[in-house]
């Protein structure tokens, strides 16, 4: 396949994953990394994609959001380890908020049956999974849902979040960067994020590296307000390093 050839196809599979990486471009086509790096500044430069660590994102879709199904496809062994590094971060008879999320659903999921918690969440799927806990006081946060994350935002939300007092809020987003801090597609969503973080002592950061250098349209904090960002080992040292200079303790599960 020759270059132009490549970088066409490589666009489409941007355009429909909605995020493409470097090392599974490298071993669809069956070339090199830096083949596909060079692929990937061309485009770049065509202003067709736009370059985030490790891969590259549809260019002007900072608003892109894939739908729930699709992003808990992606990564899924890693959203699996970072949901069980999750768990040493429960308090025992504590209070928690969990946030929307493919890889917070999965924390929930793992939330062992014998658990003592109060759990105040505005996302449906993380409810779901913990209703039938008999340990747990499951306080579900009302408001519109929305139909991408199944999760509740505008007023009721974030009237909600203003009445509570968490031990630690188990935190997701789209994007993070140690320069473009916390990031998501939605202002509703951002919102509600912000009023989780304000709502607890202690903020837990679930995120896969994948999201490392993605940066969205919705900026709701930075690094500084994050205690500990729990994330795959695919994260290098120096990204590593560079998070802690903010503050924010880090785990690669």
């Amino acid at each position: 396949m020759y270059a132009p050839e490549r970088q066409q196809e490589i666009l489409r599979l941007a355009r429909e994953r909605g995020r493409v990486d470097v090392v599974s471009l490298a071993e669809e086509f069956q070339v090199t990394a830096e083949t596909v790096r060079r692929d990937l500044k061309a485009l770049d430069r065509a202003g067709l994609l736009n370059r985030v660590h490790g891969g590259a994102i549809p260019a002007g879709r900072l608003d892109f959001e894939p739908d729930l199904a699709e992003r808990d496809a992606l990564a899924a062994d890693e959203k699996d380890r970072i949901a069980q590094a999750a768990l040493e971060e429960l308090p025992a008879g504590g209070n928690v908020i969990i946030d929307a999320g493919t890889t917070a659903a999965r924390l929930a999921a793992a939330v062992p049956l014998d658990s003592d918690l109060t759990v105040v969440t505005h996302a449906l799927p993380v409810a779901a999974r913990l209703a039938d806990h008999p340990g747990i006081a499951l306080h579900l946060v009302g408001g519109r849902v929305r139909h991408r994350t199944r999760a509740a935002v505008d007023a009721w939300a974030l009237s909600a979040y203003g009445q509570v007092n968490a031990d630690v809020a188990f935190l997701a987003t789209n994007g993070f960067s140690p320069e473009g801090g916390l990031t998501t597609p939605d202002l509703a969503e951002a919102a509600v994020k912000r009023a989780m973080i304000a709502a607890a002592r202690r903020v837990v950061l679930l995120a896969d590296s994948g999201k490392l250098g993605q940066e969205h349209f919705a900026r709701f904090g930075d690094l500084s307000h994050v205690d500990v960002l729990i994330t795959d080992t695919g994260l290098a040292d120096d990204a590593a390093r560079a998070l802690k200079r903010q503050g924010t303790e880090v785990v690669r599960a």
